[in-house]
């Protein structure tokens, strides 16, 4: 796995070797703007050239392997990104709260100690 940050230099060649070797790329602290030279990575805007499929990063067209993953990962709390960038991502909070966190523990003390009271809550949630 290769992790970046587009603050790097030769940011962009990492992109483009991980593309073409069929590497995992991260790239960490994005913020709520992403560079536009990865809207075609993102909006999967490939051209068949051959047997293989390339995409057109920044001036390049880059030959892309078939194993490439792209993760990206911001910092920030509650990002609010366009529409269309959500649309091509899948989206996934990783935040726990603590009161969030007390709330799953105290439901895994009630299932073992009451059950009966837990099978309760649940089928009061589900209506």
């Amino acid at each position: 796995m290769i992790a970046i940050q587009l603050s790097a230099k030769q940011w962009l060649k990492k992109v483009e070797m991980a593309v073409s070797n069929g590497n995992t790329l991260m790239i960490e602290s994005i913020g709520q703007d992403i560079d536009a030279i990865l809207d075609p990575l993102l909006s999967k805007q490939f051209v068949k050239k051959g047997r293989n499929f390339a995409v057109r990063l920044g001036s390049e067209d880059v030959e892309i392997s078939p194993t490439f993953k792209l993760y990206l990962q911001t910092k920030l709390i509650n990002p609010h990104y366009k529409p269309e960038t959500a649309a091509q991502c899948t989206i996934i909070n990783f935040i726990v709260t603590e009161s969030g966190l007390e709330d799953q523990l105290l439901a895994m003390v009630v299932k073992v100690e009451k059950p009966d009271l837990e099978q309760t809550k649940e089928d009061l949630v589900s209506k």
